[in-house]
């Protein structure tokens, strides 16, 4: 899939290219581009039939293919490449391959007396497997993002709200407050797109119980995306946690050509161009 923003800016142009299974197969460890000619052909054309003459681009990839990590500081160096080191240092622990072979990207901003950072990493052999087919297609991917750190960016964090993505491996819930990350988790998901709304209630009832627990808040909105029907989701997590319940991404955010496309797999598309 792909999207580019409208030249009024107020909509989202997108197409839709379906990637034969097994093509691409994201994983922390193993290689994710199985089908490298397959796969460069179809986000060609998919980028080919919205790009118009600009060849810059933000590559949203699957959350398999990486971690994103919440860590706590006292303090961090003001030297950049310092900070890296320590944040580095501290993934060693929570990571299952070798953070000296990765790429680091981290946000840091105060919280609690401290420092909250929300750092994103993935092997660099695989961010390079991804990067290279994109420029095989003939486009330059400057920015490499997570697709559920680029789905917050539709979300409403101005007051609690637990942001919930499913795909077909991996179950992602990020909470919100005051434009800040609190909370941060992607679960295996052995249901994939098909999960049940009282699966989904069942996935996000630990992380809400920590939320209240720590922060004395309730959620006030729940987002959802990856799930093709609401019809199902919306009474189970309303009964879950008295939260209103919406989609992520709306049908008002989306021009005429976005008619036939499923818009619930496009959270990681409308968020990163939102951002």
């Amino acid at each position: 899939m792909a999207g580019r923003l409208s030249d009024g800016g107020n909509a989202v142009e997108c197409s839709s290219y379906d990637l034969r299974a097994g093509c691409v197969v994201p994983d922390l460890n193993e290689p994710n581009v199985r089908d490298k000619v397959t796969t460069f052909h179809t986000i060609r054309d998919a980028l080919d039939s919205v790009s118009g003459r600009s060849r810059d681009v933000i590559a949203v990839l699957p959350d398999a293919a990486g971690r994103v990590v919440l860590l706590d500081f006292e303090t961090l160096p003001s030297n950049r490449q310092e900070a890296e080191a320590v944040v580095r240092f501290r993934l060693k622990k929570s990571l299952p391959f070798d953070v000296d072979k990765a790429r680091v990207s981290y946000h840091a901003h105060p919280a609690a007396g401290g420092v909250r950072v929300v750092a994103a990493v993935a092997l660099t052999s695989i961010i390079e497997e991804y990067e290279a087919v994109f420029r095989d297609a003939g486009y330059s991917p400057g920015f490499v993002l997570p697709s559920m750190l680029a789905a917050l960016g539709a979300a409403d964090a101005s007051k609690p709200a637990l942001v919930v993505k499913v795909d077909e491996r991996t179950t992602s819930i990020v909470i919100l407050h005051q434009e800040q990350v609190l909370l941060f988790r992607t679960l295996e998901n052995s249901h994939g797109v098909g999960i049940t709304g009282d699966q989904l209630a069942e996935e996000i009832y630990p992380s809400v119980v920590f939320f209240q627990d720590t922060y004395h808040l309730n959620i006030d909105k729940i987002f959802v995306a990856g799930v093709p029907s609401m019809g199902e989701a919306t009474p189970a997590l309303r009964a879950q946690t008295g939260a209103q319940v919406v989609e992520l991404v709306g049908a008002l955010q989306f021009d005429e050509t976005a008619s036939s496309i499923p818009r619930w797999r496009m959270a990681g598309i409308v968020g990163a161009l939102a951002s």
